[in-house]
């Protein structure tokens, strides 16, 4: 009998391996005054109080009042400390969500608690998304979304794609709200204030001649009105998984669709006639651009030479 050969199992890189407690140990330096711990704990206070941009291994060693080739020997690269303080800031999904009955309450209750994370550590939104959440408090909010659905009709694809829409809209939702939150903080108006702002600044703008349908809404007070899209939007995508759970129990066929994102289409965006083509799609537009806005002017201009000869 021929012995086959298992490949080795992939190394974690260590910003993983960190997350998950099996990093190795530095062998020298502050141990007792210096941990990860500390160091991701410092350099979260930075990140919710400057942003992002203000945190460093520099900025957080002298928060912590250490030199930076202190921090080197607990984490290795900035890059496994960013990693490091999204598990932190992310936590774990609370436990009070599977005290709702029912798939729609329970991925509910997870999704406002995701858009919390959000409004409270914004920096979030700006780290780069590289693939599969693989730390343990990332991996514990899915695993909490695929248990809400786990005794649904649903199989394991399908459940994966129902709990992935649900964090995509909380991701969206966060984004939104830290923006607002932002907004107040740095003009000192009100959310409600901030909203009117805007829904003053699109009335100025948006003419109906450019934008008939945008002016429509527009004059219809959807920018100022208390209705919440995001939340109807995520209720809409409910129906939606509901009515296709019932589908199935009624023995319809599944419809998950394949990626479309082929290897082939990846090839053909690195392709230089594409990229020709594509430099000359955004010089069209400017020029279209270019061509609204001397249509607006002789509109305006028009109107004001009417409005003088009346």
């Amino acid at each position: 009998m021929v012995d086959i050969e298992q490949p080795e199992p992939a190394e974690l890189p260590r910003g993983i391996a960190l997350a998950w407690g099996v990093a190795a140990n530095p062998q020298r330096g502050p141990k007792r005054e210096m941990s990860i711990e500390k160091i991701v704990e410092a350099a979260i206070e930075l990140a919710d109080l400057e942003g992002i941009g203000a945190v460093s291994m520099a900025a957080v060693a002298a928060k912590l009042g250490f030199t930076p080739m202190s921090l080197y020997r607990y984490v290795s690269a900035k890059d496994d400390l960013l990693l490091l303080m999204q598990e932190e800031a992310t936590g774990l999904p609370p436990e009070e969500h599977r005290e709702n009955s029912g798939w729609r309450t329970k991925l509910r209750a997870l999704f406002e608690a995701q858009a919390l994370i959000f409004v409270r550590h914004p920096w979030i939104l700006s780290l780069p998304i590289t693939g599969s959440p693989i730390t343990p408090n990332s991996s514990a909010w899915l695993d909490a979304a695929l248990e809400a659905l786990a005794d649904t009709p649903l199989d394991d694809q399908e459940q994966l794609a129902a709990a992935l829409a649900v964090s995509g809209h909380a991701r969206w939702y966060g984004m939104i709200l830290a923006g607002y939150a932002e907004q107040a903080r740095s003009t000192g108006l009100s959310p409600e204030a901030v909203s009117e702002r805007e829904a003053a600044l699109y009335d100025r703008v948006i003419t109906a001649e450019e934008f008939p349908q945008l002016r429509r809404v527009i004059d219809a007070g959807v920018f100022a009105a208390d209705d919440d899209p995001f939340r109807f939007a995520l209720a809409r995508t409910f129906d939606g998984l509901e009515a296709y759970i019932a589908g199935l129990d009624r023995g319809d066929s599944r419809q998950v669709e394949s990626a479309w994102l082929t290897d082939a289409t990846t090839n053909v965006a690195a392709d230089k006639r594409v990229k020709e083509a594509q430099k000359a799609v955004r010089a069209a537009e400017k020029a279209l651009r270019d061509a609204r806005k001397h249509e607006r002017q002789v509109l305006r201009d028009a109107h004001e030479r009417a409005a003088r000869q009346q």
